[in-house]
């Protein structure tokens, strides 16, 4: 039973086995996150929810063909949080995170309006990359403007689930309630060990804007991409490659060199739980990130000396990837939002390099949100802000049809 592995695995990061948690990986995961990886996520988290841990009921559901995503509440005495494991039908885990604890489960925000716009699944590109996907479409005459969604760094499914919230999903329903169709696909599953951002995000990309080009009720022309954090770092990079993108919408796209983003990111954690779990956690970070940063990092370096357990290739591509002027050089028009409670993606350290390197183009719109966090959530809301909606589709919808209507 999925059920029974999720709770298995639990168990066995609160004796420390994290050699055998990654034992019972699929070897695709086996390469993208090694044992020392989890220890130092699990340290980090004990160090936030505290001790006196109770452990809730699993919730299952589907996750692609032959497997099943199960998410596990675990509560200390200071926070929780959510284990979520994919499980495949030989007990094989396809993937393992944590997630803010899981308190209810998804309604649509307020500003979607479902009966204005049908969805069917798809198949995202062919073989064994292919990936599954959601096509949101607007019930209105004429050909709707359309928006390829590319999510962030990891292994996130097509509604960027955290926990119980789906912002991509939020971001889905709001533009084709406001007349703009959207794609929106599962991450493709890292398959070896030497995979790079391009094989990350280029091919389902790629194959996700020309599946809406064909779709009949969306103009080809007017096909965009929207990104968000890694995905919008991603973007231009698509866009570059792909020749006919119409523009670019940036939501906390990250422009800060990101090893030394990571490192901003766990200081930033450790300094709300301090305490010697904590600490460790920075300690690792620092020394990953300096490896990454440094002359002698190699294709030969091993994955797990490195942050989040990228291989060396991941961020050898890095260095030679420069997501602002590769926008500059695409020459699309963009959309660049970020919040003002962001600590992973912030304004001082990403946004004013995309500001640097954009603002004086008269077609690259820039805005901060100062009351959202990292995924454009309001502080005690769980959808992404309908202001942020507003924004996106006005910028688009205008551009073709006149109005923001």
């Amino acid at each position: 039973m999925p059920e029974d592995v999720a709770l298995a695995v639990i168990d066995l990061a609160r004796a420390g086995r994290f050699a055998d948690i990654e034992a019972r990986f699929a070897p695709p995961l086996r390469a993208a996150v090694p044992a020392d990886t989890l220890r130092t996520a699990w340290a980090a988290e004990i160090a936030r929810i505290g001790s006196d841990w109770t452990v809730g009921t699993p919730v299952t559901e589907p996750a692609g063909p032959g497997r099943q995503r199960v998410s596990v509440p675990v509560t200390g005495d200071r926070d929780g949080h959510t284990v979520i494991v994919t499980v495949d039908g030989d007990g094989r885990l396809h993937g393992l995170r944590i997630a803010p604890l899981v308190t209810s489960a998804w309604r649509a925000p307020r500003y979607a309006r479902p009966r204005r716009f049908t969805e069917h699944e798809v198949t995202v590109g062919s073989g064994p990359h292919a990936v599954a996907g959601t096509v949101s479409l607007p019930r209105r005459r004429g050909r709707a403007p359309g928006v390829v969604l590319l999510a962030g760094g990891g292994p996130f499914d097509r509604d960027g689930s955290v926990g119980a919230d789906k912002p991509l999903k939020d971001i889905a329903w709001g533009l084709a309630s406001r007349g703009i169709a959207v794609l929106r696909m599962d991450k493709v599953t890292h398959t070896h060990a030497g995979f790079t951002m391009a094989e990350e995000y280029l091919p389902p990309a790629l194959a996700a804007l020309d599946l809406l080009r064909r779709q009949p009720t969306v103009d080809a022309g007017r096909i965009h991409l929207l990104g968000h954090s890694g995905g919008g770092r991603a973007a231009p990079r698509v866009a570059a490659a792909d020749g006919s993108v119409a523009g670019m919408v940036v939501l906390a796209g990250d422009a800060a060199p990101l090893p030394q983003a990571a490192v901003r990111a766990v200081r930033h954690l450790a300094a709300q739980q301090p305490g010697p779990a904590a600490d460790a956690a920075v300690d690792a970070i620092v020394r990953q990130a300096a490896l990454a940063d440094s002359p002698g990092l190699s294709a030969s370096t091993p994955a797990v000396d490195l942050p989040f357990g990228w291989p060396a290739s991941y961020w050898l591509d890095l260095r030679a990837y420069d997501q602002v002027a590769t926008a500059a050089a695409a020459g699309r028009p963009m959309l660049i939002l970020q919040g003002g409670r962001d600590y992973q993606v912030t304004v001082a350290d990403d946004l004013a390099r995309w500001r640097a390197g954009l603002d004086a183009r008269p077609d690259v719109t820039v805005r901060v949100h100062d009351a959202v966090d990292h995924f454009f959530f309001r502080e005690g809301d769980r959808h992404v802000d309908a202001a942020v909606i507003t924004d996106i589709a006005r910028w688009i919808r205008p551009r073709w049809f006149g109005s923001g209507r």
